[in-house]
């Protein structure tokens, strides 16, 4: 008599989300066995140390953006069987990807998911900036109205000059909403675009000389870390607005703060910051500045699309097929 068939276990994954919807988390608990390191309470090294020492030891881990550790040489020496990344956020500035491809560990992320939301946050930010939408509605809360009479008048978003920087798929996603309002667009990339009909610069700075408006659309790394520095920022000018959509590292935060103080630049929308979740405190009085706590990536839509790109990713890998949105094979 053959012996009965023993149902193997589901694989096992490693989660480093803080907030993740019921049904995600549903979604995840129903196809692998989850090992969640922020319900855990334990330590980085303890938890990775834990989780290894297991007789199936996890080979994928979904990561965020905002996640407080890197993956990097120790991260993955502390769990050498991991084999797959999945990073929850189209930006993997918190994922060492030459460690990575090194090991043969394959990365895959959100893709463009949240392209189309975060596009239509940057474009709403600068309206609110440019009209001081948020800045008139506190006005009327406060029984100033009465008072004070007309609130200052804000600025039209059709033909100004609207500089990107990083005229990827989200960029790109600006760009043609801002074309319907009548702007004029303008972009910085690392290389021109083909076949691209926007104005090209090669250099940031001259980039924000020609513009009105700044959008920072790019991706965080070496390169792009303070590319939006005290000159680019004084070559803008004091008419001009900022809005950053993409990390705040992307920007001199000191030197915006202290722009905005002096008057040397007229606003900015910023949905990131240097240092998250803190926020400068001179900030915090300025209505020509509109602030939203990195939540340009989410609406009820992206969280339902994420949930299922992410399972439809971790499929494919332990199934041994095409990652979806891959950044570095295996």
């Amino acid at each position: 008599m053959a012996s009965p068939a023993v149902e193997e276990p589901p694989p096992a994954v490693l989660l480093f989300r803080r907030r993740l919807d019921a049904a995600f988390d549903a979604a995840l608990r129903q196809r692998y066995r989850v090992l969640d390191f922020f319900a855990s309470g334990e330590p980085l090294q303890d938890f990775l140390a834990g989780a290894a020492a297991l007789p199936d030891p996890p080979r994928a881990a979904v990561v965020v953006g905002g996640f407080a550790a890197r993956v990097d040489a120790a991260f993955l020496d502390a769990a050498p069987s991991l084999a797959f990344v999945f990073s929850t956020g189209a930006g993997v500035d918190h994922i060492d990807l030459r460690e990575c491809a090194r090991r043969g560990v394959a990365v895959a992320n959100s893709g463009t998911v949240y392209s189309a939301d975060v596009a239509d946050h940057a474009v709403g930010m600068l309206i609110d900036v440019l009209r001081r939408v948020s800045a008139a509605e506190r006005f009327v809360r406060s029984g100033l109205w009465p008072a004070q009479g007309e609130y200052p008048l804000g600025s039209k978003l059709g033909g100004k000059r609207v500089g990107i920087i990083g005229l990827g798929n989200i960029g790109s996603l600006i760009a043609k909403r801002l074309e319907a309002f009548g702007c004029v667009i303008y972009y910085y990339s690392r290389k021109q675009k083909d076949p691209v009909s926007y104005k090209y610069f090669s250099s940031v700075h001259d980039l924000a000389a020609e513009s009105d408006v700044l959008v920072v659309a790019c991706a965080l790394n070496k390169d792009t870390q303070h590319i939006v520095n005290k000159d680019v920022i004084e070559a803008l000018g004091k008419d001009g607005i900022i809005i950053n959509i993409g990390r705040g590292a992307n920007i001199d935060e000191v030197e915006l703060v202290r722009a905005l103080k002096e008057g040397r630049i007229a606003g900015a929308g910023l949905d990131v910051f240097e240092n998250e979740p803190k926020v400068p405190a001179e900030l915090f009085s300025m209505d020509n500045v509109v602030m939203t706590n990195h939540v340009a990536v989410f609406t009820s839509e992206s969280r339902s699309d994420l949930r299922d790109h992410t399972i439809a990713n971790l499929e494919a890998f332990f199934s041994g097929k095409p990652l979806l949105t891959l950044v570095l094979p295996w």
